[in-house]
């Protein structure tokens, strides 16, 4: 179990209500994001961002498609681009300096939750639904990304129906089975694929699913037998942990079950996640609980072996539980795009960086900040995109704008035609989005958690693994649960529901 996204407060509340205290008598002029911003008569509004990089040479403010970006919104802006790997330390330097940029990318780090108590970024919550895309975010989305109830950020958003499972499609055909629909039919699929030579090898050399030590597949399929998304709701209003759930022993026993079939590998607690599908791609498992999008890589990778791998993987979302279907929500975004209060003064020079942000999410805003311009990053030939991988000629300079993009209301960008594999995924992570456990902890900030989370999880997360393994019976799970509450647990379980009845 991991509760990952409940952070540290740091220092006490300065109770600042929200960032509109900054502007209390300013008249609000900004106009919503469907009219024009770019009128001849308007001067360019003035934009810093200051957001990460994966390209050692990311674009400069002189670069042709930042410049195009700039006069389609227009705005004249000021990107600062800092590498992935620096990019914590630099926030905080930033943070601590007071000069902040019109946008900062960030994360629910204890920095930034004490940077937003402290009024350091616009509470936008009332804000979003006054433009045409960002009015669109998603429900659940919106949750996940507050701080105390209140939004303070525009999320770059992600597909919360990710999380999928993989399956080896010869597998299945040449055992003539199909997709498993539910549970039992998961276990069958899995003992065929350990039992029943599904590769025509003659040998013993398969096993169902393939498990590394990181947690995640435990913690999706726990939820099929309607495990709450790390912490669920009682009769009485009240959270309480997701262990602490019946169902959860019920998972439990038949992921014990898998281990004592030899249906999983035996090394699962300590395997390189790095080597994850290399089972998958190596003929040796024929199952991975994993994101919906591995699957069409762990295809290119069996047809980089043989040809005659065409067509070998399938995916497929969820199954039937107990109480129906359940899948494992992502937390739908990655990282924030933040308004500084400090650069941004007034309600009127806030709706300008909402129309900034808001116009990033058409289809032209999208294609310049993606894509680049045409002629220069990328062409269109025989209808088909053209990029530097096929001709170097074009320019390289065209992405790590890509970091400035949310996404709301969905991807608008040019893009290369879809397998059919490809387009599976994309359909099996809309359909997951109907079948998605929330975690109804997501928004709550724990003091508690900050300083003993680590802790109390890996006295669940241990305990889980020594019941699968035989090492430790119902009553060592009894004794873990105690000392999770004992070290704690109770604790948080108090410190939360006063946090989630404040929230209601």
């Amino acid at each position: 179990m991991s509760f990952m996204l409940i952070y540290l407060v740091g220092c006490q509340d300065k109770d600042n209500e929200n960032a509109n205290n900054n502007a209390g008598n300013e008249n609000d002029t900004g106009e919503n994001s469907n009219e024009d911003t770019g009128s001849d008569d308007e001067e360019p509004f003035p934009i810093s961002i200051m957001t990460t990089t994966h390209n050692p040479e990311p674009p400069t403010n002189d670069s042709p498609h930042v410049k195009a970006l700039g006069e389609y919104t227009n705005t004249e802006l000021d990107l600062l681009f800092v590498p992935a790997n620096n990019y914590d330390d630099r926030f905080n330097i930033t943070l601590g300096s007071g000069e902040l940029p019109t946008i900062m990318l960030a994360d629910k780090t204890p920095s930034f939750v004490q940077a937003v108590r402290d009024g350091a970024f616009w509470d936008l919550t009332d804000y979003i639904d006054d433009y045409e895309n960002l009015g669109e975010l998603d429900d659940v989305i919106r949750n996940n990304v507050s701080i105390d109830g209140k939004i303070y950020g525009i999320p770059r958003t992600r597909p919360l129906g990710r999380e999928a499972v993989i399956i080896r499609k010869d597998w299945l055909d040449h055992l003539d089975m199909d997709v498993p629909e539910t549970i039992d039919e998961f276990y069958d699929v899995l003992h065929a694929f350990t039992y029943e030579d599904p590769n025509d090898s003659g040998e013993d050399d398969t096993y169902g699913m393939v498990i590394s030590e990181y947690e995640g597949p435990w913690d999706d399929m726990q939820l099929w037998f309607g495990v709450p998304n790390e912490w669920g709701i009682d009769d009485n209003d009240k959270l309480y942990p997701d262990f602490m759930a019946p169902e959860y022993r019920e998972a439990l026993d038949f992921f014990k079950k898998l281990y004592d079939e030899e249906l999983i590998n035996e090394d699962f607690a300590v395997m390189d996640p790095e080597k994850w599908s290399d089972p998958v791609v190596n003929d040796e498992a024929g199952v991975m609980v994993n994101v919906a999008d591995e699957a069409h890589r762990v295809q290119e990778e069996l047809l980089e072996v043989d040809t005659s791998y065409e067509g070998a993987v399938d995916v497929f979302g969820t199954v039937e539980g107990p109480k129906g279907k359940f899948s494992m929500p992502t937390s739908g975004y990655s990282d924030l795009l933040a308004i500084s209060t400090t650069a941004v003064e007034t309600e009127a020079e806030l709706h300008k960086v909402l129309e900034f942000i808001d116009k990033l999410s058409t289809e032209k805003g999208q294609t310049l900040a993606w894509n680049g311009v045409e002629g220069e990053h990328y062409r269109i030939e025989g209808g088909e995109l053209i990029t530097v991988d096929e001709d170097p000629s074009l320019s390289e300079t065209g992405s790590s704008l890509n970091q400035i993009l949310t996404f709301i209301p969905e991807e608008r960008f040019i893009e290369k035609e879809e397998t059919e594999l490809e387009e599976k995924e994309e359909r099996v992570m809309k359909e997951n989005e109907e079948f998605v456990v929330e975690n109804p902890s997501e928004a709550l900030i724990s003091e508690v958690y900050a300083l003993k989370g680590s802790q109390l999880d890996d006295i669940i997360d241990d305990a889980r693994i020594k019941y699968i393994v035989g090492q430790i019976d119902e009553d060592g799970l009894d004794e873990a649960e105690e000392l999770w509450l004992k070290s704690g647990g109770q604790e948080l379980i108090d410190e939360m529901n006063e946090l989630y009845e404040d929230i209601q």
